[in-house]
């Protein structure tokens, strides 16, 4: 996923969603005070690009804010941003005091869900914005999988593995937001202990690691070598004393049958275990 446009657009540049709700026109335009304005509460943007914003402001300065941000007139004479945080911020950074603005009157939920739809078709976000888009339409407008991926015309099981990106640790998720590691990269890292992540993404980092090169890393980590037992010594015995013996019984008419590590005699009565016997007696 590429970065740069990302989920300040969920909520950030939803002109089209809001043109079909909204009763008020585009022209009818108003200057408010930026510190009126207070951020979405459910903004899920954590990154902001600061080499963009700062161009941006640049551009307001030369040339005016072009498109004005989208607010809702709250009780208390406040306004709460719908569309527009990059703007916003932009401005605030050339030290304006206010912003061109249009009041919308719709409902927040309705525009919330066609905003965050829209913009995850655009396909534009990365990952982990994708993946906080995706949770906060299930958690919000109470989606499945299957049905929120039919609004998005993606597959479940793509919903789903995103979605479980979110269960990484932050550190893990910061580096994959910022695209220091891929998705492929965290998706391996899934199921870990939160501290086994962050080690193995400073790995993939530092060592320059591939997907394939995490895997194996990731299943030594999971399953370690096991050590390997030490090996017996093997000591030479001299047979010939018991080879002697064997000989000398089986002159006695006895079953003898002499290995490596064991002699093996047979007897059928008395008399031959004292033959036996007679062999073995400590002089």
């Amino acid at each position: 996923m590429a970065l740069g446009r990302g989920l300040s657009e969920l909520l950030g540049e939803v002109e089209v969603a809001y043109e079909k709700n909204s009763t008020k026109r585009k022209d009818n335009v108003l200057e408010i005070d930026v510190d009126k304005i207070v951020p979405n509460p459910n903004q899920p943007r954590k990154i902001f690009d600061e080499e963009k914003l700062s161009e941006l402001s640049e551009s307001i300065k030369n040339h005016g804010l072009l498109q004005p941000v989208a607010v809702m007139l709250n009780d208390d004479d406040t306004y709460t941003l719908i569309a527009g945080e990059r703007r916003l911020r932009a401005t605030k950074l050339a030290g304006f005091d206010k912003i061109k603005a249009v009041i919308i009157n719709v409902d927040e939920n309705k525009l919330r869900e066609l905003a965050l739809i829209e913009n995850i078709q655009r396909d534009n976000l990365n990952v982990i914005e994708l993946a906080y888009a995706y949770a906060q339409l299930l958690n919000e407008h109470k989606l499945t999988h299957d049905e929120l991926a039919i609004k998005v015309s993606k597959s479940r099981s793509s919903i789903t593995n995103t979605i479980r990106l979110l269960t990484l640790s932050v550190h893990v998720q910061q580096l994959l937001g910022s695209d220091k590691i891929t998705a492929g990269h965290a998706k391996v890292l899934i199921g870990l202990e939160k501290e086994t992540q962050n080690i193995v993404a400073d790995s993939i980092i530092g060592q320059k690691l591939s997907v394939r090169e995490t895997e194996k890393l990731v299943n030594e980590l999971k399953n370690p070598p096991k050590e390997k037992e030490p090996s017996k010594k093997e000591y030479k015995v001299d047979l010939k004393p018991l080879e002697n013996i064997a000989q000398l019984l089986k002159k006695d008419k006895l079953k003898v049958k002499l290995d490596k590590n064991f002699i093996k005699i047979e007897f059928a009565n008395q008399e031959q275990i004292e033959q036996i016997l007679k062999y073995f007696q400590k002089s």
